[in-house]
């Protein structure tokens, strides 16, 4: 292998490219200008309404209908989880309660028997003194009540009725248990079974066929799409130009031009991002799918007094997925922040709608490889 050995003059060379590159970055202060363009924000096209479902029971997935995109009316079964332990739970409590009812007939009928033929009375209860039973109603009870004193017959009667009112009670405390159980059981098989909650489509499918799943597991996402709607994180600074019902210009997967009304803006902002989340209603005629791209351009905010933020092109860093740029912290030290772009101003100059203030200071024409940390030579 021949080695070639570069010349000083080409070390001198690459020597003073590699350092007029890192010198040519350079500290810039943010300004603001005033402006007349409207600010252009990216959104997300989505069904008017949608549902997350989730398992209820545990179990295994037996039933899944359709796939993504396919729709479904109210009510149609959407995903069935096995049922077979909770059936025969329910064979079970069938049979508890079947016992329990033949037991509260009985008391019942018992307490019947007591009213119409009490057992205080019964001349087959106290066989007294060898004589006939028949005659112990005449003289053996009323002997023990009224010249002894050992027996009170309305009280023993109470006690009886009392007693028999107690059997049927109790009868039907079983009775309610068991249909209460039974009601539980019916609830958890209704709860292995998922419907559509309206018309519309299926979004996204979370399980599959032999799949097990826990309660809480999600199962499909679920769209109303017959309308759709644009949802948006505006910064807060640019909400203000909005109000419910006005229609602004959005475009659509970069082809299709139409207009959104603002149909709700919710009314508190993200404490970190300082955005607020504004839906905005699509005409039926749209042909967007949901998850679409689409752009929306906010209302003239150029009246007097209005300002801006710009920066220069080359202050964002290259082969980035989304718009960054250095910003000089307190500490004198460089750190990474995103930032929201807007409009460009001029063939060099681009609007920042968040993520800088008018007065930072930011890095003119880094390195591709520049990181948190990096500072200019000259600086």
């Amino acid at each position: 292998m021949i080695m070639i050995k570069p010349s000083v003059t080409t070390l001198m060379t690459l020597l003073l490219f590699t350092v007029g590159s890192v010198q040519a970055s350079s500290i810039i202060t943010v300004e603001s200008k005033g402006s007349s363009a409207r600010t252009v924000l990216g959104s997300t096209v989505i069904p008017y309404k949608e549902v997350t479902l989730t398992a209820q029971v545990p179990g295994r997935i037996d039933v899944v209908s359709g796939d993504v995109g396919s729709m479904f009316s109210a009510g149609d079964l959407l995903v069935k989880i096995n049922d077979d332990n909770l059936q025969a739970k329910r064979r079970s409590v069938l049979a508890v309660l079947d016992s329990a009812k033949a037991a509260l007939s009985n008391s019942e009928v018992q307490y019947q028997r007591e009213v119409v033929s009490p057992r205080s009375k019964d001349i087959t209860g106290m066989p007294g003194m060898g004589m006939p039973a028949m005659m112990d109603i005449y003289m053996t009870r009323p002997f023990m009540s009224k010249m002894l004193g050992d027996s009170d017959d309305d009280y023993n009667r109470y006690s009886d009725l009392l007693n028999k009112s107690t059997g049927v009670a109790q009868a039907k405390s079983n009775v309610m248990k068991s249909w209460s159980s039974l009601n539980a059981i019916d609830a958890q098989l209704k709860n292995a079974i998922s419907t559509a909650p309206f018309e519309g489509m299926v979004l996204q499918k979370m399980v599959e066929v032999g799949d097990t799943v826990q309660p809480g597991q999600p199962l499909v996402k679920f769209g109303y799409v017959k309308y759709k709607r644009l949802r948006a994180d505006i910064p807060s600074i640019l909400v203000q130009s909005l109000r419910k019902d006005m229609e602004v210009p959005v475009v659509i997967n970069g082809t299709i031009k139409t207009n959104a009304k603002v149909s709700q803006i919710y009314p508190i902002a993200d404490a970190a991002r300082h955005t607020v989340t504004v839906k905005f209603d699509l005409y039926t005629d749209v042909k967007a799918s949901p998850g679409m791209y689409a752009e929306i351009y906010l209302p003239d905010r150029g009246k007097k007094g209005t300002k801006v933020l710009v920066i220069p092109k080359t202050v964002l860093l290259k082969g980035r997925s989304l718009p960054s740029v250095l910003v000089i912290n307190e500490k004198g030290k460089s750190e990474l922040r995103l930032v929201r772009l807007g409009n460009a101003q001029g063939k060099d100059k681009i609007e920042v709608v968040s993520g800088l203030s008018a007065g930072d200071q930011v890095i003119n024409n880094p390195p591709t490889d520049a990181v948190s940390g990096f500072m200019p030579l000259n600086d």
